[in-house]
């Protein structure tokens, strides 16, 4: 594949369209047998736990991890030892039939880098450490100096190219948001754009030596910061007249439905902005598991192979178009969230709310009501909350027998909404229609629904400052269209709010999760939304709640409970990170809003948990490091005691609060 022209400027800045789905075209890189990029499918890989020592061991999880799925197989070489011994593991996967490619993943040591490129397939390094600096410390560079440790880098860097360009091997520059140099860090700080910019001085290496077979990732734990900065890494090497494949990928997502959920928000995002060729989506279980994950997520995509979807006629896969880039009404670089006024606690600065379907529900029995964060108390009639408690209930035309809580609003179908006696709390919703000719309406509050391809803003302008729109879609790949109808809210000064309503059929549990994660997550990243609807009528009621909850605290809208940034484990993991994860979680679940970083070892360590509260990080056999932010606060605590002293660090800071017994 051909490189794109110079200063080419794509439609939407940084994809081919914002308003329809369409994918961007990339360079195709080699990597083993199995081609990356350009026209081939979205290719699926991950990354083996096993001591890489342990060469039956690293074979029979890599077997593992190809018959769930995975396409490409990375495994660590944190030192020459285990480089050397990829050429028995490649030997023996070769012997037994397989013929997967093989990534070496490499940190800190460019004697390895380069021991790998003569063996496997393609080699990963990280530009923030490979040759580069990572000591936390704050130096003041002058141009001249950055300039010297550039080439500095360029010199370390250099054999390892050469050796990539005389075996065939590819390359992937993996940049880290926690792990960006002090060199960068000085430069950009913590950033996108600091990302972007350590990448492309490895790319611009590279390219000075003719060697194009590369791969770029800008990966991070918090989603919003990864998906802008593979945005603007696209722009930039965009204008820079380069188009490579992009493996995407959310760092140390945890695990089970969270995991899953914070996944699907920031790889799924970029899917539906038609970037990305290879995913790894990292969760804290074993990585067979990972593959049917990403693999779903991909699935949505393969499509726009034969340039058909069900809900659309054509999706276009072409090179970016030589256009000048639309005028934007939001920055896709920066989180800003579109500016509404409230309507009584929707919308303006009110975090966004939850609502939810009961309507099938048994309207004689309370009790349904704890499936959505209400617990009724018979003895003492009344009601509890959870932390997850949905904000308002749509009835449709059912009435319930007894009191609902009084904090939860209660929607009707408008006409059903007429009829009743007492209106307290009791809200109409109405279709388009409806509204426009309707003599009698809410003093507080009225919902209208609006189909996402069929609007007239102009109509729209007109209604009141009690009006809150239900923006609905069905359609396989209606983010684009939502998002569309947003923009020309905000091209018109339109500051209604607007609670995004996404229906799904015949999806089981696992595909609602991701699927609903990836469409309303998307929007929720760029800023649009107050409220989330989730319409999936063949499902139960507390999975609805829990992946809407799920999607806010994912891309940092509504934070409903404790975050945990886990690393998915690997060759270097010092301890079990699945049974530590699960033990700290038991302890600390109860703990809303903080984010706790569990790392397995000092390269995952305080980079990676950039974002974390607090970090638990493993530094030696038996022996934990516990930090607060980046700061370490206590070295080589013995494993047994170390979620203890944690804990005594998060009350010395008045951060604890004891769990409440049930």
């Amino acid at each position: 594949m051909e490189n794109i022209s110079a200063k080419h400027k794509l439609k939407g800045g940084y994809c081919n369209s914002l308003t329809q789905y369409s994918r961007y075209l990339t360079r195709e890189v080699n990597i083993g047998d199995i081609a990356l990029g350009g026209l081939n499918p979205i290719r699926i890989q991950s990354m083996t736990t096993t001591d890489t020592m342990d060469t039956i061991g690293t074979v029979e999880q890599t077997i593992r991890m190809v018959e769930s799925g995975c396409e490409y197989v990375r495994i660590t070489a944190p030192s020459i030892k285990e480089a050397e011994n990829l050429a028995n593991i490649k030997k023996e996967l070769r012997n037994r039939g397989y013929n997967v490619p093989l990534i070496a993943d490499i940190h800190f040591t460019p004697n390895a880098a380069e021991m790998a490129a003569r063996i496997v397939e393609k080699v990963r390094v990280n530009p923030g450490n490979y040759a580069d600096k990572k000591k936390f410390e704050n130096i003041e560079y002058t141009q001249n100096s950055y300039n010297s440790e550039l080439e500095r880098i360029n010199k370390k860097f250099l054999p390892l190219v050469k050796i990539c360009k005389e075996y065939g091997t590819a390359m992937r520059i993996g940049t880290n948001h926690g792990s960006l140099s002090d060199r960068i860090m000085s430069h950009y700080g913590d950033t996108p754009r600091g990302m972007v910019e350590s990448a492309m001085e490895f790319i611009r290496m590279c390219e000075a030596e003719n060697y194009y077979n590369l791969v770029i990732s800008m990966k991070a734990s918090n989603t919003q910061v990864m998906v802008q900065a593979y945005r603007l890494l696209v722009e930039t090497m965009t204008n820079e007249g380069m188009n490579y494949p992009l493996h995407l990928g959310v760092t140390e997502a945890g695990d089970g439905e969270d995991g899953r959920i914070k996944s699907a928000v920031g790889i799924g995002t970029l899917l539906e902005d038609g970037l990305g060729d290879t995913i790894r989506v990292s969760l804290t279980e074993d990585p067979e598991f990972e593959a049917p994950v990403a693999k779903a997520l991909a699935d949505r995509y393969q499509k726009a192979e034969s340039l058909k979807l069900k809900d659309q006629s054509i999706v276009s896969i072409c090179h970016p178009e030589p256009v000048e880039g639309q005028p934007r009404t939001y920055s896709p670089y920066q989180y800003s969230r579109r500016i509404t006024n409230p309507v009584q606690h929707i919308g303006g600065h009110f975090h966004p709310v939850v609502m939810i379907d009961v309507s099938k529900e048994n309207l004689k029995d309370p009790y349904f009501l704890s499936a959505v964060g209400y617990n009724y108390s018979a003895g003492l009639d009344k009601y509890s909350l959870a932390d997850q408690a949905c904000d308002i209930a749509f009835m449709g035309d059912n009435l319930p027998s007894f009191s609902f809580p009084g904090n939860l609003k209660q929607v009707y179908n408008y006409k059903t909404w007429l009829g009743l006696r007492d209106k307290k709390n009791c809200h109409p919703l109405y279709t388009f229609e409806e509204f426009d000719t309707a003599e009698v309406k809410d003093e507080a509050i009225n919902f209208v629904e609006i189909d996402a391809t069929q609007f007239d803003t102009s109509a729209i302008q007109k209604f009141n400052n009690t009006t809150i729109l239900i923006l609905k879609t069905s359609a396989s790949h209606g983010m684009a269209q939502q998002r569309a109808f947003f923009i020309a809210l905000q091209e018109k000064n339109i500051q209604i709010p607007v609670i995004i309503k996404r229906t799904y059929e015949n999806l089981d549990a696992d595909n609602l999760t991701l699927y609903a994660a990836t469409d309303i997550g998307a929007l929720f990243t760029d800023g649009f939304g107050d409220g989330i609807w989730i319409d999936a009528k063949d499902q139960n009621l507390a999975l609805l709640i829990s992946t809407s909850f799920g999607i806010l605290q994912a891309t940092r809208t509504r934070i409903s409970k404790t975050e945990y940034i886990s690393c998915p484990s690997c060759g270097r993991t010092l301890f079990d990170l699945q049974e530590t994860t699960q033990l700290i979680r038991s302890r600390t679940d109860h703990l809303k809003g903080l984010k706790i970083g569990i790392m397995g070892c000092i390269v995952n360590g305080p980079g990676e948990m950039a974002d974390a509260d607090y970090g638990y990080v493993g530094t030696g056999p038996d022996k934990i490091t516990l930090y607060r932010g980046q700061e370490v606060v206590k070295k080589n605590v013995k494993t047994a005691l170390a979620l203890d002293e944690l804990i005594n660090i998060i009350k010395g800071d008045g951060n604890w609060v004891e769990k409440e017994l049930n």
